[in-house]
C-alpha cells in the first residue's frame, strides 16, 4: 500500500520512516503565501488551524493524477505546520535576524504548534475520498541565553522550520515541555495520521513497508 508524501520536508520524511513507512516523495510546488492571501481576501484572517489545514489540503491536491506518466495508486498526504505565540502565526523565519527576534520573544515561554494533515484516498488512480484534521501541541521553551540563541541560529537549523525550532535535533535541549503528540512538533502528528487512515478503512500496520 503506497503513501505519497506531498512535501519535501526532511522531518516529515524521517518521521514516517521511523514509523515503518517509506513514502514516495512528490514535491507539491504550492505558492503558500499566495494561497493564504487569496483565502484571507475571500474569508478574512485565517486562524492558525485554518491556515495549516488549507495548505495541507492544497499540497495534497496539487499532486493528484499522474506521476512520471503513471497514475498515482495509493494515498496522498499533505502537511503543513505553523507556530503560534501571542496570537501571531510564525512560519519559517528564513532570515537569521527574524529567527533571533522570535527566539528572544519565545524563550522561557509557551506557544502552540499547529500541524495540518490532508489525506486523499487515490487508490486505483482516482480520488475516492479525502479526510483532514489538525493537531496542536503546546511547547515550552527553556530560558536560553543570548549566546545559545546566537549559536543555534548560526547553525542554520532554525531558519527553515516553523517557529524557528526543532525538538528532534539541535533545538531539542532548548525545549522543556511538550503537551500533546510530540510528533506534531516535528512536522506531522503520527497519531492523527493513523486516525485519518482508520476513517478511510485502512489498518495502520498495513502501511508498514520499511525495514527498521
Amino acid at each position: 500500500m503506497r503513501l505519497y508524501l506531498a512535501s519535501t520536508s526532511p522531518a516529515r520524511l524521517a518521521l514516517l520512516r521511523a514509523a515503518g513507512i517509506e513514502p514516495i516523495v512528490v514535491p507539491s510546488h504550492v505558492d503558500e503565501p499566495a494561497a493564504v492571501l487569496a483565502a484571507e481576501a475571500e474569508h478574512g484572517p485565517l486562524t492558525p488551524d485554518a491556515m495549516v489545514h488549507l495548505l495541507a489540503r492544497l499540497k495534497a491536491e496539487a499532486v493528484r493524477g499522474d506521476l512520471n506518466g503513471e497514475p498515482i495508486d495509493g494515498f496522498i498526504l499533505g502537511g503543513d505546520s505553523a507556530f503560534e505565540l501571542d496570537g501571531a502565526i510564525h512560519g519559517k523565519p528564513h532570515l537569521p535576524e527574524t529567527a533571533r527576534t522570535r527566539w528572544l520573544a519565545q524563550r522561557g515561554r509557551t506557544g502552540r504548534l499547529h500541524s495540518g494533515h490532508w489525506l486523499i484516498d487515490h487508490r486505483n488512480g482516482i480520488e475516492n475520498q479525502a479526510v483532514g484534521r489538525t493537531a496542536v501541541a503546546s511547547v515550552t521553551f527553556a530560558d536560553v541565553t543570548d549566546a545559545e540563541i546566537d549559536a543555534y541560529i548560526a547553525s542554520g537549523e532554525p531558519l527553515e522550520v516553523a517557529g524557528a525550532f526543532t525538538i528532534d535535533s539541535l533545538g531539542g535541549p532548548f525545549i522543556t515541555r511538550v503537551d500533546g503528540d510530540p510528533s506534531t512538533v516535528v512536522g506531522l502528528s503520527l497519531s492523527t495520521l493513523r486516525e485519518l487512515f482508520v476513517e478511510l478503512g485502512v489498518n495502520w500496520p498495513d502501511l508498514w513497508n520499511r525495514q527498521l
